[in-house]
């Protein structure tokens, strides 16, 4: 499988999860890998042994300087920047009467106005090379609310918002941008939050497959996004989800077949 070969791909929050699964598909892909996250780990090394070349930065995604450095570094190592995911993220919620500012903002901060800062970062070099693609990680809780949500559900609709504005402003220069919407997935963050919860199968079963989703499952969506398979693809939200936005479930499915 080499149907990335030679392309340049960016990937923050690539130490785990879906960041991980992402730079460990495009390594498998014959792509040129950089990650960028706040901490490394082995896993990263394992996951791009496949890859041409690859590079590891440690970087907050708020930090405009850092995001600008990497993005240099990755043009003067290989002279152009093909396709961006942006992974990093944080997660959070409550009710809106309880929070407290600074939770507020430190969701808003990692997750939109970091997937700002990356885009901004890697413009520059798809602009002069008149090409490139942009995933933005979402999530189907940026395509409607969800209780408790509050301010993670409105910094994913805001990277869904973010990314076809990109979509509209720089097609011209021929450079797509699109979102991907996972569902609930498998991740060490997803465990830390939602394993435990007392609604966690509740959770699990709005999900039409019956089941959470994988990391990599994620990553052959934003594989098919950094391909030329997508060339026509652009300003698209795109749920990952086995089917928990396709509509409400009350069990008849689940007497029928179960």
């Amino acid at each position: 499988m080499t149907r990335l070969h030679g392309k340049v791909t960016y990937v923050t929050g690539a130490a785990s999860g879906i960041g991980l699964a992402c730079a460990q598909r495009f390594a498998a892909e014959g792509a040129i890998v950089v990650g960028a996250d706040l901490h490394t780990t082995e896993a990263w090394g394992e996951a791009v042994a496949a890859a041409p070349a690859s590079a590891f930065h440690q970087l907050d995604v708020r930090d405009e300087d850092g995001q600008l450095a990497v993005a240099a570094s990755i043009r003067a190592e290989y002279g152009r920047i093909d396709a961006v995911v942006t992974a990093a993220g944080v997660a959070g919620g409550g009710f809106v009467h309880t929070m407290t500012l600074e939770a507020w903002q430190l969701v808003q901060d990692v997750n939109i106005t970091g997937t700002f800062l990356t885009a901004k970062a890697v413009l520059p070099a798809m602009i002069e090379q008149r090409g490139g693609s942009i995933i933005t990680v979402a999530s189907v809780e940026g395509l409607e609310g969800c209780e408790g949500g509050s301010t993670y559900n409105a910094s994913k609709g805001a990277v869904v918002l973010l990314t076809k504005n990109l979509a509209c402003d720089y097609g011209a220069a021929g450079i797509r941008a699109n979102a991907i919407c996972p569902g609930f997935i498998d991740t060490p963050m997803f465990r830390a939050v939602v394993t435990n919860l007392p609604y966690a199968d509740s959770i699990r079963a709005q999900h039409k497959l019956g089941r959470f989703g994988r990391p990599e499952e994620i990553a052959g969506a934003a594989f098919f996004l950094a391909s030329d398979d997508s060339s026509f693809v652009t300003g698209v939200a795109l749920p990952v989800d086995g089917g928990y936005i396709a509509g409400h479930s009350y069990g008849l499915s689940t007497m029928m077949f179960g």
